[in-house]
């Protein structure tokens, strides 16, 4: 037995989907978070399948989830829909409800978010309901799980019974009669309950109704046929003064509005503002908006990147994946007590002796060098005295409480134990564990991030991100429609390019797909991390300016594409309802962060694991000495990955990273984003990547590395989600050119500009890359403020 879900997005039908089968569907509050049909068996009932199909607005094929949800409702026909509609907003959810009972499949309704009806004082009477619509009415709290078994049951019911329903409404009696002429002309011979849906798409001159009815239902509905009843709708459009598909229209709706004054009793005057309403009118306020999103995100990174998060991947990179850590910290504070007592002594020690009173610090990381620091005699006998007491190398950590060695540590015990050749332990700890533990390490740090994200999502703000972006967006040629794949391309740009099929504009929803990936997801997280530590020391200013970098390619990229040919035309139109808002619930949140920790989780076990033995295979083995074989640490540089990475290095050399390492690093990062990491890891020194980092890449150049990486084409998953929804290898190859080919040149332009900013251009040929950087800048302003001669054709 199969049940539908169906509703409007927004209405609660993913969470309900989730407290009917135990899934854990991501909940979200825009349209596009369900963009294909997922199935589930309904708990406690084996044999029962639940289908939850992409929330639509009507079933009118104008998007291509309003497609996928009217094929599978029309074609393949399910035992029973529940019909999920929000009693906040009746109006709107009614339209579906008026065109499902058409189709004659057994329904029942559930009127979701009564609590929150209940507590406006309103009051939704469905008895009344359940007799004007003709089928069973139920309330639930889907968001609390109440009611939600009791209505699933009353399904069952109504698919085991195979009653179906029985439309109520009326049209005026013209429109009444073209359909009755339309049914005894075309689909006479159709069983009843399927006349009444096809002759009203007929009178509406549905095109896709004509295609349905000669697959599913063996009606060819010829031109002469066609012409017969062409006759009945005019007449009737000549009399109401309206065409056809609008009299439909404004017919449901004059019903709509008797149903709703039969069977709800409002308390709250509409003209008082609720708590949403005056929230609204300071998060979207025309002046206030950008600057408290700007504010709202560099808050997220913050805690992400530089309190909680780094906390927490500090204790991963330093302690799991380290040297190791205190159990609960038990010890932690003596020993730092006793680091710090021990302080600089070796070098104090160090400058006595070579006849010095001042002396210099490097730090671990960075690599900095400290200014001279002066000290006493007294602070020599102090110095003597640390040595004495703690040892040459100072206290050792796991002298105090409870040490736990670090994962590395640990594994190159136990494969000493064995005594393991010495190319499978190369492998295992300065492959694997060293590459893998790279890239795991920044797992805490994204998990805090995707729960601040999935709050946003769920308490209703970022639905007003995407209303606000509208506004922004519609000047650059782009919907706001657009911006929902970008919401959800946060988490992983596969699921974010698929939301693009919300658009209805094809060329807008190709332009979408091309531009959706410049927004950092979840993948490119720990990248970012790891250039903002190593780099620019932990500032979550870059971690958040790689956001509104991805954000200003996509207008800038908007503008150049809506005037071209290809791309010109009117932007689609964006319709979303904003939802209260409210507080989500721990196990959503947590919910939503898991299943986007745990896509990065299992690809660092599968294909990064896989990579990263590569990777370590090439870097560690290579000619050397006129012999091929395993190559130590400082002869990475005869590896065969060297020899490769020099081969096509020089591309990237006016980008300010010419070095073979950061080339291979970009390249792997085509297999999947978190490589960038891991190869990092393994060519900068596994433990001393930061400080080996810091010593290689400036500011400027680091800047470049990290937009060309963030811009240029997505990994290989997402490459074949861009093939999939493009539908054309043509146009696939237009998008991963020109995505690769943006990037390049902005990060060219940075670190051009930027050097000679920083007086690091030296040299002639410098210069002249420079002329080309500000002509590269020149070019792109040209193709933004050009005059679109598209514009109105």
């Amino acid at each position: 037995m199969k049940i539908a879900l169906a509703g409007n997005p927004n209405a609660g039908k993913t969470t309900l989907f989730n407290a009917l089968t135990g899934s854990n569907q991501f909940v979200g509050n825009w349209p596009g978070v369900t963009v294909e049909k997922k199935e589930g068996k309904l708990k406690g009932h084996k044999n029962v399948e639940i289908m939850d199909l992409p929330g639509i607005y009507s079933l009118s094929p104008y998007t291509l989830e309003e497609v996928v949800s009217r094929n599978y409702l029309v074609k393949e026909r399910p035992d029973a829909i529940l019909n999920i509609i929000d009693g906040t907003n009746l109006e709107r959810n009614l339209y579906l409800t008026t065109q499902l009972v058409e189709l004659g499949i057994p329904m029942v309704i559930v009127v979701n978010m009564m609590d929150v009806v209940k507590k406006k004082g309103d009051k939704i009477h469905l008895k009344e309901m359940s007799q004007v619509l003709g089928c069973p009415v139920y309330e639930i709290s889907a968001l609390k799980n109440k009611g939600c078994m009791e209505a699933a049951v009353a399904a069952i019911n109504a698919a085991e019974e195979k009653k179906p329903v029985v439309y109520q409404h009326r049209f005026e009696s013209c429109v009444e009669h073209a359909l009755a002429h339309i049914e005894e002309a075309v689909i006479h011979n159709l069983p009843e309950e399927k006349q009444r849906w096809y002759s009203v798409k007929l009178f509406e001159r549905d095109s896709k109704v004509i295609e349905q009815l000669k697959e599913a239902e063996g009606i060819t509905v010829g031109t002469d046929l066609l012409a017969h009843i062409e006759d009945d709708i005019k007449t009737c459009e000549k009399e109401l003064d309206d065409d056809a598909e609008s009299i439909i229209t404004a017919e449901r709706y004059k019903y709509i509005d008797s149903i709703i004054k039969t069977c709800v009793t409002k308390k709250q005057k509409a003209s008082k503002l609720n708590t949403s309403d005056k929230i609204d009118r300071v998060v979207t306020n025309r002046w206030l908006a950008l600057p408290i999103f700007a504010v709202v995100m560099w808050a997220v990174y913050y805690i992400a990147m530089v309190t909680v998060g780094a906390a927490a991947t500090d204790w991963a990179n330093d302690g799991l994946f380290g040297d190791g850590y205190h159990l609960f910290g038990i010890g932690n504070t003596v020993y730092e007590e006793a680091a710090e007592e021990f302080g600089d002594s070796p070098a104090i020690i160090e400058a006595f002796n070579n006849g010095e009173f001042t002396y210099t610090v490097q730090d671990e990381e960075t690599l900095e060098v400290s200014d001279p620091i002066e000290f006493t005699e007294d602070d020599v006998i102090t110095a003597k005295a640390m040595v004495e007491k703690y040892g040459e190398e100072g206290p050792s950590p796991d002298a105090y409480g409870i040490w736990i060695p670090g994962v590395p540590a640990v594994i190159e015990s136990v494969l000493d134990a064995m005594e393991c050749a010495d190319w499978l332990k190369g492998l295992i700890l300065d492959g694997i564990v060293a590459g893998v533990g790279a890239v795991l390490g920044f797992v805490p740090q994204m998990l805090v991030l995707f729960f601040l994200l999935a709050f946003l999502e769920a308490c209703g703000y970022m639905a007003r991100i995407a209303f606000i972006m509208d506004r922004v967006f519609r000047r650059f040629g782009l919907s706001g429609k657009s911006f929902i794949p970008m919401l959800v391309g946060t988490g992983c740009g596969i699921p974010g390019i698929m939301a693009s099929r919300t658009i209805e504009s094809d060329r807008d929803r190709k332009m979408t797909i091309m531009t959706t990936t410049f927004i950092p997801c979840g993948a490119k997280t720990p990248f970012i991390a790891m250039v903002a530590g190593a780099i620019f020391g932990g500032s979550a200013w870059v971690a958040t300016s790689a956001y509104f970098i991805g954000i200003a390619s996509i207008l800038c990229s908007g503008i150049m594409l809506k005037k071209t040919k290809m791309f010109a035309g009117d932007v689609a139109p964006f319709v979303m309802e904003l939802p209260a808002y409210h507080w989500p619930t721990i196990g959503n949140l947590l919910r939503s962060m898991w299943e986007r920790g745990w896509s990065f989780i299992k690809k660092a076990g599968t294909i990064i694991l896989l990579s990263t033995i590569v990777i370590w295979f090439l870097s560690f083995f290579g000619w050397a000495d006129g012999a091929f074989g395993m190559l130590e640490e400082d002869q990475m540089d005869c590896s065969i990955l060297a020899y490769f990475g020099r081969g096509i290095c020089w591309l990237f050399q006016p980008l300010g990273w010419g070095n073979w390492q950061a080339t291979v690093a970009a390249i792997t990062g085509l297999v999947a984003k978190e490589n960038i990491v891991g190869t990092m890891g393994i060519l900068y020194g596994g433990t001393e990547a930061y400080a080996n980092m810091a010593a290689v890449f400036t500011g400027i150049t680091g800047m470049s590395f990290l937009i060309f990486n963030l811009l240029c084409a997505p990994c290989f998953a997402a490459m074949g989600a861009i093939k999939r929804e493009m539908n054309n290898t043509k146009w696939f190859w237009f998008a991963i050119l020109y995505e690769c080919g943006f990037a390049y040149i902005i990060a060219f332009i940075v670190n051009q500009l930027g050097s000679l900013f920083t007086g690091a251009v030296g040299g002639a040929g410098a210069y002249v890359e420079v002329a080309l950087g500000f002509a590269a800048l020149a070019g792109l302003i040209y193709m933004v403020v050009r005059k679109d001669k598209y514009k109105n054709k």
